[in-house]
């Protein structure tokens, strides 16, 4: 996946389930490894929150044990990457205010992972123009389409 990725990972975050291959990876690779805070149940619920918003409205909450089902959901997967990170605008929180029990929310313009990359100054030109030229090259219809029927597929073998 590294190769794929149009920057550099500097850190990794996980949930409090630490595993040791990635952890030696980590570590071998220069890149920051860390975890929830211990004895706090309420970290994992943002990242539950995305396996919600991307995965499990796809996906579904099927039980998928074999190699047929493990190469259509890699299939998913790889087209939800495109789906989220070009198509499907986000807004980033910039500022939290506590007034007694009033608590105000500021939140930026809703823009894609994709084009939040593309307005940092300090992206690559060569990372730029791949990520255009990506851009370009999706057709949003027909890829939500290809996701909806791998999908469907993934179900269908359920029912074999």
């Amino acid at each position: 996946m590294r190769p794929s990725l149009p920057f550099t990972i500097l850190g990794i975050d996980s949930d409090n389930f630490i595993n040791a291959h990635l952890k030696r990876y980590c570590e071998s690779n220069s890149i920051s490894f860390t975890r929830s805070r211990a004895y706090k149940k309420n970290d994992s619920a943002h990242i539950e929150q995305k396996n919600w918003d991307v995965v499990r409205k796809m996906i579904g909450y099927g039980r998928f044990d074999t190699y047929e089902q493990l190469d259509i959901i890699n299939r998913v997967h790889r087209l939800l990457a495109f789906y989220q990170n070009y198509f499907q605008p986000s807004r980033k929180l910039i500022s939290k205010k506590r007034i007694g029990a009033t608590v105000t929310k500021h939140y930026d313009t809703a823009t894609t992972p994709a084009q939040r990359l593309l307005d940092r100054k300090d992206t690559p030109r060569d990372t730029n123009n791949r990520l255009r030229d990506t851009f370009r090259k999706i057709n949003p219809a027909a890829l939500l389409r290809s996701i909806n029927n791998l999908s469907k597929e993934l179900y269908d073998t359920l029912l074999e």
